[in-house]
């Protein structure tokens, strides 16, 4: 009987210790001898069907291990790398006890490569979490988890934790709860926007503005919020993690998607207020400057956008910056005559050598200005065609602008018959000057009209003179009323305008007198004296 008993309490005692191993797998399966070993135990016993987070705190150092505050730790990174959508693979793991990070020549490995602050260092036989992982963790959790929102992971598993298309049910309370939330929001957003924004805009009398500006940028600014909202409660979700990274991935690429079409459009009201102050100055240069600004902010906006887009994509895009800078010194190399007409139009807009409607005259180059854009300036030549000049040309060039000139001037010259007295003459240039002086177009300080030249076949009086217009049209609606007056003038003075005419003498002809000059030429001194003497008495 003795010996009965004794097997049978044997057979109890076995019974009892195996069901406490089965009950709590302590011991064997723990182990921190390898990264390997060490995140395995963390990940292992921070599941659902083995939650002991007794045993993963094991992997924070010996200081805190076993207390409350290392269970926590763990929990937070735990609850940090499912939030975020951080899968780690055992299979990648470094299961050498002696393992040397390549980089920093350390024996440390850094858990993801998102948080290079949080990664086991070897003490002494065993890889655990170093004391600046242990303080980095509760700052990333309260980044992960602003406002409070990891207080939902204690209250949400309490809805039900059955699980329905492998979710719990309190995972898919919070999904539909997360989708209303988002449509209310976005319906009461864009209800502020119509409904006060608009209206407010509308009785200022701000339409084009509302309609046209203001009503664009209101959607991607809801749809920014809605997706923000998105980007702060999706972790507490905490979604599988295969599922879970590419939630967390498409909603930070949205993010900066509707933040780009934000910017875009307001780039579009930022030029309306630039182009308001542009009418308000004389030069009409920078209207031409608006629409160029407009699209190197737009072009700006959208490389910008697509960068934050593809680095949120976990694209790296220092590779793809460093291979822009190579591609771009050789495409600069190859366009060196688009680069050239680019600075040549920013010299342009800074030095401002004419302004869009001025007759510029350039070498070959004679018309209108009517647009200034990046690469090249469209001129409107007199015979109505288009010249596109490169700006890299114009901004070496000499360039006379006609359009800054304060008078246009007008210079002719009046020719009249030989016979014509020198009284007349003299009438007639008083005449040609008091025409000019009554016109209502013609500058008053600058007038020249003399007779000047001993032409071939005609008396030629010089006729200088500047009309104060700023239009070619004006100047010529000028001239031809001057050249009027000049003709009633002459018709009233009877003065004869002379042609080029030749007169044929001939000198000796048979039965005829001749007709070749004679000339006195005694006392021609004294005739002279007395021609001036005579003058001096008029006087």
């Amino acid at each position: 009987m003795r010996k009965l008993f004794l097997i049978v309490l044997s057979v109890l005692l076995y019974t009892s210790t195996t069901a406490q191993s089965a009950d709590n797998p302590i011991s064997d399966s723990v182990s921190f001898k390898t990264p390997y070993q060490s995140i395995y135990t963390f990940l292992r016993y921070l599941q659902e069907d083995s939650y002991y987070p007794e045993l993963a705190a094991g992997i924070v150092k010996q200081t805190l291990r076993g207390s409350e505050e290392a269970q926590e730790v763990v929990v937070q990174l735990k609850q940090v790398l499912d939030g975020e959508g951080h899968f780690i693979y055992l299979e990648d793991l470094p299961n050498d006890p002696d393992y040397t990070d390549t980089v920093s020549r350390q024996k440390r490995y850094v858990l993801v490569k998102d948080y290079p602050n949080i990664y086991l260092e070897k003490y002494n036989d065993k890889w655990l979490l170093s004391e600046k992982s242990v303080r980095e963790i509760g700052k990333l959790h309260e980044k992960v988890f602003p406002f409070g929102t990891d207080k939902l992971l204690n209250l949400l598993p309490k809805l039900g934790t059955k699980k329905y298309m492998g979710l719990h049910v309190w995972q898919l309370v919070g999904i539909l709860v997360l989708i209303l939330g988002c449509v209310l929001i976005h319906k009461l957003l864009t209800f502020l926007f119509e409904k006060i924004i608009m209206q407010a805009l509308l009785r200022a009398g701000y339409e084009r503005l509302a309609d046209e500006y203001i009503l664009p940028v209101a959607r991607p600014v809801s749809l920014f919020v809605v997706f923000l909202l998105l980007f702060i409660f999706i972790p507490v979700l905490q979604l599988p993690p295969g599922t879970m990274q590419y939630v967390v991935m498409g909603v930070k690429a949205a993010l900066p998607f509707f933040g780009t079409m934000v910017f875009y459009h307001l780039v579009e009201i930022l030029c309306v207020y630039l182009q308001r102050l542009a009418l308000k100055t004389k030069s009409t240069l920078d209207d031409q400057l608006v629409p160029l600004v407009r699209r190197a902010l737009k072009i700006f906006v959208v490389l910008v956008g697509g960068l934050f887009i593809l680095d949120n994509l976990n694209i790296p895009i220092l590779p793809l910056l460093t291979g822009l800078s190579i591609g771009g010194l050789a495409f600069a190399l190859a366009a060196q005559d688009t680069i050239k007409n680019l600075f040549g139009s920013l010299m342009i807009f800074i030095d401002k050598p004419f302004q869009i409607g001025d007759w510029i005259t350039s070498g070959d180059i004679d018309g209108s200005v009517e647009e200034v854009g990046f690469r090249s300036t469209r001129i409107r030549t007199f015979r109505n065609s288009l010249m596109y000049v490169p700006n890299g040309k114009l901004a070496d060039a000499m360039i006379d602008n006609h359009g800054l000139r304060v008078y246009r001037r007008y210079y002719t010259k009046l020719s009249i018959t030989y016979d014509t007295p020198p009284p007349l003459i003299e009438t007639f240039v008083e005449g040609l000057k008091e025409i000019v002086k009554t016109h209502p177009t013609t500058r008053k300080d600058y007038i020249e009209v003399s007779f000047n030249e001993f032409g071939p076949s005609s008396l030629n009086i010089m006729f200088y003179m500047f009309f104060e217009v700023p239009t070619w049209s004006e100047e010529l609606q000028g001239r031809h009323e001057i050249n009027l007056e000049i003709m009633k003038l002459a018709e009233h003075l009877g003065i004869n305008f002379a042609f080029p005419t030749q007169t044929l003498h001939i000198e000796n002809m048979p039965g005829k007198p001749s007709l070749s000059p004679t000339y006195e030429v005694e006392k021609v001194g004294e005739r002279m004296r007395g021609y001036f003497g005579s003058q001096k008495n008029e006087k």
